[in-house]
């Protein structure tokens, strides 16, 4: 491998950090191909770990994120007299919905539909995707 293919190859990986993984704004950024990224993904056994360190990385930051929210996120607000003050948001319902209907399957938090096909006592059940 070419030191050339390396360099860009670091480049690729340093925008892929800066663009939260997504590929196409790391790969224009690092002026080459999302093909070549890929290329690089499936016969660079060493590069391919990097991307997936990358990603792992930002869904970490993602549950982060989500972790706030369902804490209730702090911010700063100011008031008409300009002062600034800090502001604890309560709990936010929906990350709290889809944190419990990812993570709290095991416990019954799974929306489930059940259909009656035929008439002839056969219920089948279908997990939510959503």
């Amino acid at each position: 491998m070419s030191n050339r293919g390396d360099n860009k190859k670091e480049t690729m990986l340093q925008c892929l950090k800066k663009s939260m993984g997504i590929v196409s704004t790391a790969s224009e950024k690092a002026n080459i191909s999302r093909k070549t990224h890929y290329e690089w993904y499936n016969s660079d056994p060493e590069y391919a770990a990097q991307v997936d360190a990358i990603n792992e990385s930002c869904i970490d930051f993602a549950e982060s994120k989500l972790m706030e929210l369902i804490n209730g996120a702090k911010h700063e607000v100011a008031t008409a007299k300009g002062e600034v003050l800090q502001v604890q948001d309560g709990p936010n319902p929906t990350a709290c919905i889809f944190y419990l209907k990812t993570k709290g399957k095991k416990r019954g938090y799974v929306e489930k539909s059940e259909l009656d096909v035929g008439g002839n006592g056969i219920n089948i059940t279908i997990d939510s995707l959503i």
